[in-house]
């Protein structure tokens, strides 16, 4: 028997904000309307006659048997890839779909800002939505109007506010929608991919927002196809696949890899398996200056630049300690990462500098090296050449750009073979909080309580 709970502070047990015990959601598929109709009468008078009743319909089980436990205070990022069940599990968590079976029991005003518009009254204004939502959230009509000019801000919407809802564009539907979930004090807040709809500053505002919220003792479930969001601001991560919970772990970064594997199967063999023409002996001066024009990075805005003589032609990073090969965008701090680089040369190149360094998205480089200040010296011959970088990255937080260069010098004078500005993106996760670009954790040690 399905049973969804609310219950206010003060009812027992303080640790836990949300109880989610063997809940399961199934819904009926029906191939045409008439089999609606057939499945409500014909099973009714099969059972009449005491026959075993005819299914019209076939069963989908968005959620199967799934438990965990919130506690108070946590921001846990739900991931999984389309049809995982991520959404229903919100909805029933906040009450506005049945489970099937299962209990989830909440403690605490939960605020929730799942599909676009849900719980606007269209032909309202946007104040009077705000006080519509409100009264939903159980706030007085008093409540509501202490946090008003607060919600009006933080939506920044202007004019709009005496419009009806209807006019709205989506960007303004969920600004005013996450203000209101937001300013009103709530205890328990879920957020589903609503806030992809709203531009980049928008959501910034609203992460830093949920920032505010976490560190006050809100209880937040966010529901997100982004890593980066997830490995940011979420202190646990639940992976969703088939209706089922696959990893349930405080180690983030695990179970983000573990959820990319699963989106992107054949990722490691498309970033290592060589095209049709390696191994070749030789390749043209014009064949490399076309291969460079064709093969930028155009959503990091890569600029790329050089004689083109010989090029870098791909970089693919990984984990130095995962056995599967596969590319990463993503290492832990202070964990050995490698840079494989492949290297294709029209020419005898004798002496050449490959380096590699990252910044961050507006400024200069935070870290460099090659091999020139390695000690190591690489000669290019016509074909192809692959190179291995192993470093120790002992960098907070964060995402970063990756540049490449490939240079040779002639006397005095330096060729850059190429340069691919930026070339990528890397993404440095802990779960360590620290201030600034370095990762160096501080060991502390209390030696004895101070003096009277």
């Amino acid at each position: 028997m399905a049973r969804i709970e609310t219950r206010m502070p003060g009812d027992g047990d303080r640790e836990f904000a949300i109880r989610v015990e063997r809940l399961s959601k199934r819904y009926e598929i029906y191939d045409a309307p008439r089999d609606r109709l057939k499945q409500s009468i014909f099973t009714r008078g099969r059972r009449l006659l005491g026959l075993s009743p005819k299914l019209y319909f076939r069963e989908f089980w968005a959620l199967r048997d799934i438990s965990f436990d919130v506690r108070k205070g946590e921001t846990i990022g739900i991931i999984g890839r389309n049809g995982a069940g991520k959404s229903t599990l919100l909805q029933v968590i906040c009450g506005t779909v049945n489970p099937t079976s299962g209990t989830v029991e909440t403690k605490g005003r939960v605020a929730a800002l799942l599909e676009l518009g849900a719980g606007f009254n269209p032909e309202f204004t946007g104040r009077e939505n705000v006080f519509l939502n409100g009264s939903l959230l159980g706030l007085s009509h008093e409540e509501t109007e202490r946090h008003f000019d607060e919600i009006a801000a933080f939506a920044d919407i202007g004019d709009f506010l005496d419009q009806p809802v209807k006019t709205y564009s989506s960007g303004m539907y969920v600004r005013l929608a996450f203000a209101v979930q937001s300013c009103v004090a709530p205890e328990i807040l879920l957020v589903d991919e609503a806030l992809a709809v709203g531009d980049i500053g928008f959501q910034y505002k609203c992460f830093k927002r949920m920032q505010a919220l976490r560190d006050q003792g809100v209880t937040i479930l966010m529901v997100t196809h982004s890593s980066s969001s997830v490995l940011e601001y979420a202190s646990r991560c639940i992976v969703l696949d088939g209706g089922t919970v696959t990893h349930d772990t405080a180690n983030v970064l695990e179970a983000v890899l573990a959820y990319e594997k699963g989106m992107l199967p054949g990722r490691a063999r498309q970033a290592t398996s060589p095209d049709k023409r390696q191994g070749r002996e030789h390749y043209g001066a014009d064949e490399l200056r076309l291969r460079r024009e064709q093969n930028r990075n155009a959503s990091a805005e890569e600029q790329r630049f050089g004689s083109a003589r010989a090029i870098i032609d791909e970089l693919t990073i990984s984990r130095a300690k995962d056995d599967s090969g596969e590319q990463r965008a993503v290492v832990n701090a202070g964990e050995e990462a490698v840079f494989s680089f492949r290297i294709l040369s029209s020419a005898h190149i004798p002496g050449v500098v490959l380096g590699v360094s990252l910044s961050l998205a507006r400024g200069s480089d935070i870290w460099g090296d090659n091999n020139l200040y390695a000690g190591e010296t690489i000669d290019l011959e016509p074909g192809e050449l692959r190179v291995e970088y192993r470093v120790k990255l002992p960098i907070s937080s964060g995402e970063y750009l990756i540049h490449c260069g490939l240079a040779c010098f002639k006397a005095d004078q330096r060729e850059e073979l190429d340069q691919r500005r930026p070339m990528g993106r890397l993404r440095i996760w802990s779960s360590r909080e620290q201030v600034g670009v370095v990762h160096a954790p501080v060991t502390v040690t209390v030696v004895g309580a101070a003096k009277s």
